[in-house]
């Protein structure tokens, strides 16, 4: 899944994509590298991010969805909190919702989803941006994250989101401390997960995490950690990983897939 975030402060690339025409050519070079879901963000979600408005976000996103959706060759995710944007990138073509509040910040969002029979990532999170570490607070995080997650199937599937239209993210990072992250990545095969029986998407892509191994560097020069990520991520069972550079990381997760495959051969 390629990152595109038309937003002027994402930790890793914010105001570099803002243009329609030119977010539009480098979604499509992450499709030609690669890619196989592109998902446009209009927010940054971002520790301590301040919030935007749905009029604004809808301004960012729905003519870089427009535009893609008549282009791209791979599905479109929107990576939204908020119903009514989720509701306005459906209608201009997406298919997904990335909602990182794991259905938590919008009461309608299921019912958007179930509506239009959209595909859901729903991941785990605990508050909003500006306070997520507050609530990081966790006795056995892959327990606890994994029974959130299923709690999150439940209310989704209560509202009428099929099933087998849903994809959990465990939420590296969000309400995360790096341990927390590593912890999560090192037991992707857990039983906790396996037990939901989903799709796993994993989204290590230049977090603070990967600073436990490299030490401090800004996001952009997080890459080989991220490919280090990614690669675990692949081995551990995920089946979607979220990344910027896509170019690198989709020779890394073809890499992965075959010594995973190398692994029942």
């Amino acid at each position: 899944m390629g990152i595109l975030n038309v937003t002027p402060d994402s930790f890793a690339d914010g105001g570099r994509y803002r243009d329609v025409a030119h977010a539009v050519d480098v979604a499509l070079a992450q499709v030609d590298a690669g890619a196989a879901l592109i998902d446009v963000g209009g927010e940054s979600t971002r520790p301590g991010a301040a919030p935007v408005s749905a009029g604004d976000e809808r301004a960012r996103v729905l003519p870089v969805i427009a535009a893609l959706a008549r282009q791209a060759s791979v599905p479109i995710s929107i990576d939204t909190y908020k119903a009514d944007v989720a509701a306005a990138a459906l209608d201009a073509g997406a298919v997904i919702v990335n909602d990182v509040s794991g259905l938590a910040a919008d009461p309608e969002m299921a019912g958007v989803v179930a509506a239009r029979r959209a595909a859901l990532v729903l991941m785990h999170n605990r508050g909003r941006s500006d306070a997520m570490y507050e609530r990081a607070q966790y006795g056995e995080v892959v327990r606890e994250v994994g029974a959130e997650l299923e709690a999150g199937v439940a209310l989704a599937e209560a509202a009428g989101v099929a099933r087998d239209r849903i994809i959990l993210d465990p939420g590296i990072g969000f309400a995360k401390r790096a341990d927390d992250s590593l912890r999560l990545l090192a037991r992707l095969d857990d039983a906790v997960f396996t037990a939901l029986d989903r799709p796993l998407l994993l989204g290590p892509s230049r977090k603070s995490f990967l600073r436990v191994g490299l030490g401090e560097r800004e996001p952009g020069d997080r890459e080989w950690g991220t490919a280090a990520a990614v690669t675990a991520c692949i081995l551990a069972g995920a089946h979607i990983v979220r990344v910027h550079g896509v170019e690198a990381m989709s020779q890394v997760a073809r890499v992965a897939d075959s010594i995973l495959a190398a692994r029942t051969a």
